[in-house]
């Protein structure tokens, strides 16, 4: 009776937790993956020409999933952060949160680099890997399959010039998530100054737009545990155990990193926003495991914004204004990871880097970092930029080609933690006036 209890209860868990779904699928699709490997010698195993074929019906759940995602991401980006800035109705509120936002998310990112060049120096794991064994000559060619390709490079004065897009069109196609931000922080800011009664015309027509998009969101979210599981099976099929074996010395390092920036932002939420850390890791799970589960932290958005106001009790002015900024400008995961990966290709081809280039180092994956897009893939893109401009062949990135999928999905789940930490920072330095009534710190 006592095991028949056990297992009703484990069967309610799975059926009303989202996490527990999810951790279940992601279990099962490493099994299945393992299993279906054409080099694991099961009896399940395909053969190696049947691998494409099954991992593109394997990844199509997750396909379905992320472009449900994504064709309301625009929407739901801009009308949370109108409806941010405007839901306070102290017009101070939007210059304090400014004031304390930019440099916090700063701060954040340097001392995420610091700790990936801290780790990679430490272990330097470019020296476990003979390079000699490597095909740095035809990664290029790689590189160049793989879509590896350097962003084109713009002058300051350009990039601070492309913050305001001249055409909110075609931001909007493109999905250039910094020009969406900033022109929506504009709206909402013209929106403030309008009289009260043309303000809330337009606000519920915005309320209207944020509304239709989560109840899309809501409908994608049904597919995640599927989605999941296609998308991990078909990584785990493709690329086996051996590629994360040859590589473990530099997933090591960048995991030992991520694992320690987790541990900071716990320490973070004990000092700045006085909360318990160990509860506030257990209300943010499902969050981690969800972005974990697809790389996007616009996939994972939604659901950050209902768990920082029902279960973080974070007000709305600050929730559904920092969460959607926080998915596109706070990449502390993500820069951590391209400072490990820069480091272990320059150590591979034996570049030493002075003090002075490991200063460029940091100025330039913390820019890199802000501003890149919130979808699977986009670091290996930007750190094949960012060894270019320091001199070390970029062709070195394609030898992570094969492992970056699952150091995207680790990276991605801390960029989402960050993102709900300076939730709960900010919460608390912005003042209990903005604070939810019902709110518990």
């Amino acid at each position: 009776m006592n095991r028949m209890l056990r297992l009703s209860d484990i069967r309610g868990l799975i059926r009303s937790h989202l996490w527990a779904q999810i951790l279940v699928a992601m279990i099962l699709a490493i099994v299945a993956g393992i299993l279906l490997s054409p080099g694991s010698g099961s009896v399940f195993a395909v053969l190696p020409g049947q691998v494409d074929n099954l991992g593109e019906w394997a990844r199509l759940p997750g396909r379905i999933f992320l472009n449900m995602i994504q064709m309301v991401v625009v929407a739901l980006v801009g009308s949370s952060i109108i409806l941010g800035i405007t839901s306070s109705s102290d017009p101070e509120f939007l210059k304090r949160a400014a004031s304390r936002i930019v440099p916090y998310f700063v701060c954040t990112s340097v001392l995420a680099v610091l700790i990936g060049i801290a780790v990679a120096k430490l272990i330097e794991p470019g020296q476990y890997i003979d390079s000699t064994t490597l095909d740095l000559v035809n990664s290029g060619s790689a590189a160049a399959a793989g879509g590896v390709a350097a962003m084109p490079e713009f002058s300051a004065t350009d990039q601070i010039a492309e913050l305001i897009p001249s055409n909110l069109l075609s931001a909007a196609v493109t999905k250039n998530m910094l020009q969406i931000v900033v022109a929506a922080v504009f709206t909402g800011i013209a929106l403030m100054s309008l009289p009260i009664d043309k303000r809330e015309l337009a606000l519920r027509l915005v309320q209207l737009v944020q509304d239709v998009s989560l109840k899309i969101v809501g409908w994608a979210m049904r597919l995640a545990p599927l989605a999941v599981f296609g998308l991990i099976m078909d990584f785990v099929l493709r690329v086996g155990l051996s590629a994360l074996l040859g590589l473990s010395a530099y997933i090591a390092t960048v995991i030992t990193g991520l694992i320690i920036l987790l541990l900071v932002y716990l320490l973070i939420v004990l000092v700045f926003a006085g909360r318990n850390p160990l509860k506030f890791a257990g209300q943010i799970a499902d969050a981690q495991l969800l972005a974990f589960s697809t790389s996007s932290s616009a996939a994972t958005m939604p659901l950050s914004l209902r768990i920082a106001e029902d279960r973080l009790r974070v007000s709305p002015p600050v929730s559904r204004f920092l969460i959607p900024l926080g998915a596109t400008v706070n990449m502390d995961g993500t820069a951590l990871y391209q400072v490990v990966a820069a480091l272990f290709i320059a150590q591979l081809y034996n570049v030493d880097l002075s003090t002075v280039e490991l200063a460029v180092l940091i100025f330039t994956v913390v820019g890199a970092s802000i501003g890149s897009p919130s979808t699977p893939g986009v670091g290996i893109v930007i750190l094949a930029t960012i060894l270019q401009g320091l001199g070390i062949p970029p062709d070195g990135a394609a030898i992570l080609l094969g492992v970056d999928r699952i150091l995207d999905m680790c990276r991605t789940s801390v960029n989402v933690s960050g993102d709900l930490t300076a939730c709960v920072v900010m919460d608390k330095w912005l003042g209990e006036r903005h604070a939810m009534p019902e709110a518990v710190h």
